[in-house]
């Protein structure tokens, strides 16, 4: 057995036995680790406004919780001051116990997960880079960690947020979000696109103008993954109307059209890349006219990235590699 000779974890080690002593000998409740939680989220916020949005909880639940720990522990632990709420300077001295306790706990729940974590890890992805990236990506993930199980799933970005902010995947590959408990990093480049069928004049001339691409038939295609209305402003500034003579929702559909000559089309990068390194597609330089750079995003939940984080940032690079060199921007 270790010994604890430290003070301050003779303290803690005190006090979280004192309070199992406690409760064991009420019988009336059982300690919560959710109380002091609340009571930890309350004290950073300090709001129980803004916990309760934190922690996806009702204020009442919050204000509940909170009354439960003060019972337990016999005192108040905030007070008010007008309209805000302070901490007591009994609840100042219990925060460093409460977060003693806390630390404690998900650290032991974390090391009884451990095993768990380490055989199994779940990927979530957006359709665009459900279908041009995972594919590349999986096998190089399998071969890094030949022992792990990988569970897949392809949803929308509001999905892939709700699982990862429910902890029911390891993380997502989608648009980039903002939520306090989420980090995100721009991972894999999906800008927007001018693409022509190969041999197509627009494919040899530059410093195209608005007017010269609304006489042309454009291909359309409609499914979030870009802001259509930032692409439509570049023929609003000359007051013309785009030719859209195809709206489609398949990204497939859209780059089939195009390369039979059909249209012209504003496509995500991620779904013509193969095509445009193959020569199966032609890109027009449009800089001058619009930039509409967008990234897809590595988010995962917490502050500390998943185990297998590294692996993937080894394989956005190798993807990366793959990719052909942008249009000049002096075409």
């Amino acid at each position: 057995m270790k010994l604890i000779s430290h003070p301050r974890a003779l303290e803690c080690v005190y006090i979280q036995e004192l309070f199992v002593f406690r409760f064991k000998k009420e019988g009336e409740r059982n300690m919560n680790i959710d109380y002091i939680e609340a009571f930890m989220y309350v004290v950073h916020f300090n709001s129980i406004h803004k916990a309760a949005d934190a922690l996806f909880l009702s204020q009442p639940t919050v204000t509940a919780r909170i009354k439960a720990l003060e019972r337990e522990l016999d005192t108040e632990l905030f007070e008010r001051q007008g309209r805000s709420i302070v901490l007591t300077e009994k609840g100042k001295m219990f925060v460093p116990y409460a977060e003693q306790i806390l630390r404690t706990f998900h650290q032991g729940k974390k090391q009884l997960k451990k095993r768990a974590d380490e055989e199994e890890v779940v990927i979530g992805a957006n359709l665009i880079a459900s279908q041009y990236f995972i594919p590349f990506a999986l096998p190089l993930w399998k071969k890094a960690h030949p022992d792990l199980r990988f569970k897949f799933i392809s949803a929308s970005n509001e999905v892939l947020m709700d699982k990862l902010l429910q902890k029911q995947i390891d993380v997502a590959f989608m648009k980039e979000v903002s939520h306090h408990s989420l980090q995100h990093k721009p991972l894999l480049d999906n800008s927007i696109r001018l693409v022509v069928k190969p041999g197509h004049p627009f494919q040899f001339q530059s410093k195209l103008s608005a007017r010269q691409l609304a006489l042309e038939p454009i291909v359309f295609f409609e499914c979030g993954a870009f802001d259509w209305n930032r692409v439509h402003k570049i023929f609003e500034v000359e007051n013309v109307e785009p030719r859209i003579e195809f709206q489609v929702d398949h990204l497939e559909v859209a780059k089939s059209l195009i390369q039979s000559g059909c249209g012209i089309g504003f496509l995500p990068y991620l779904c013509i890349k193969n095509e445009l390194a193959t020569g199966q597609l032609a890109e027009v330089n449009v800089a001058h006219l619009m930039m509409l750079k967008q990234y897809i995003h590595g988010i995962y939940y917490g502050s500390e990235p998943p185990f297998i984080w590294n692996t993937i940032l080894s394989s956005v690079e190798k993807f990366a590699k793959n990719a052909i060199t942008p249009v000049s921007q002096t075409n």
